[in-house]
């Protein structure tokens, strides 16, 4: 099997310092834990001539590393005189083992050094966002198939942190994102369909509701989302029947705490599993039932709570999913990063358990970022 990321489409080009908007306050060491302003103070009062090597490493397994541009995008932002640093880094994308320095900065400690904690927040939220995906894209492509995973995690995300996690989900494989702002670092625009409040406001009808998105949105692929009623094969039927060729999926979006009008109907199958959600059976259904009438060409695309146990079981028993829909579970935060002094004046220097760990894939970072 083929693993994604972003490094197997080709060359990367860094991310630039135009694409990030850095807060101003960054650069007063508001964001900062104070006891590296106090010691960027005395460093400058006392120190001024040493010159340190600061290292960065997380200590996870396959990790997919993200965030190395905006990091240096924000040396080269808010360093005191970050033309005269020397960065190593690699890029995003990449694959990185437990301890391995993953970016190195030389220079002035007073220069750089009260960044170290806000790099080390970057590094981590964005590696666990892409790492998280990466893994659900894996679980997704175990079956030998190429289904699509897509980013869902708006209402689960603060808004101002939609730009970043939604470049990291794409670093780590996501097809596409729920909003224009999670693809704005690299180029798309948001995807989407109807939510249920586009059906509640049609009173539950999901022919009219289809009906109205197809008028207004002509071009877009019609994609119905058909548990509002908790109904899904019911009103799958109703909509395949009304639109044939036109409808181009379905999706199924069922609480964990609802069970579907299905098993009503069939009670002979209940009792061997638990009928809850979005569940294997039922989705097995649907495509049965869709297939019987001659919808071979309607897409199943489901989401709400899948993570990578979850696709995996699906996977394993062969569920008729085309796509998945992911939020929540790619946001959990479960990788940090370390920044650690390990070098003064190009001796080895650093705490005990600490030591500086060279790394040839490093790649030095030229000042300023080039944009070619």
């Amino acid at each position: 099997m083929k693993e994604f990321t972003l490094k197997q489409q080709g060359k990367i080009k860094r991310l630039t310092n135009e694409t990030f908007k850095f807060d101003e306050r960054v650069g007063e060491g508001w964001f900062s834990a104070v006891y590296f302003l106090k010691t960027k103070k005395i460093v400058e009062e006392h120190l001024s001539e040493n010159i340190v090597t600061m290292q960065f490493f997380q200590k996870k397994n396959d990790a997919v590393l993200c965030g190395t541009d905006e990091a240096i995008a924000l040396l080269h932002t808010f360093a005191d005189h970050p033309e005269d640093l020397e960065i190593h880094s690699l890029q995003d994308g990449d694959k990185v083992s437990p301890y391995e320095s993953v970016l190195t900065v030389t220079g002035p400690y007073q220069n750089f050094g009260y960044l170290e904690g806000i790099i080390d927040g970057i590094l981590s939220r964005r590696t666990s966002v892409a790492t998280n995906v990466y893994k659900v894209v894996k679980a997704a492509k175990s079956n030998g198939s190429d289904k699509p995973v897509i980013f869902m995690g708006d209402r689960d995300d603060h808004y101002t942190q939609q730009a970043g996690d939604g470049y990291a989900a794409y670093i780590g494989g996501s097809t596409a994102q729920a909003t224009h702002a999670m693809n704005e670092w690299w180029g798309k625009q948001g995807m989407g369909t109807m939510p249920h409040a586009l059906i509640q406001m049609f009173k539950g009808d999901i022919v009219k509701t289809a009906y109205a998105y197809k008028e207004t949105f002509p071009d877009d692929d019609l994609i119905a989302l058909v548990d509002y009623n908790n109904d899904v094969i019911t009103d799958s039927l109703r909509v395949a029947r009304e639109f044939g060729n036109e409808l181009q999926g379905v999706r199924i979006d069922t609480s964990k705490n609802m069970v579907d009008q299905y098993f009503f109907r069939n009670p002979q199958i209940m009792g061997s599993f638990d009928p809850r959600g979005v569940n294997p059976e039922l989705v097995f259904a649907l495509r049965d039932a869709l297939d019987q009438e001659g919808y071979h060409h309607v897409k199943i695309m489901a989401s709400g709570g899948f993570n990578e146990e979850k696709i995996q079981r699906f996977e394993s028993m062969g569920v008729p999913v085309d796509m998945y829909g992911v939020g929540n579970n790619l946001l959990k935060i479960n990788i940090g990063f370390t920044g650690d002094n390990v070098k003064l004046n190009n001796e080895d220097e650093a705490k005990e358990g600490r030591r500086f760990n060279y790394n040839p894939r490093l790649e030095k970072v030229d000042y300023p970022v080039n944009q070619d």
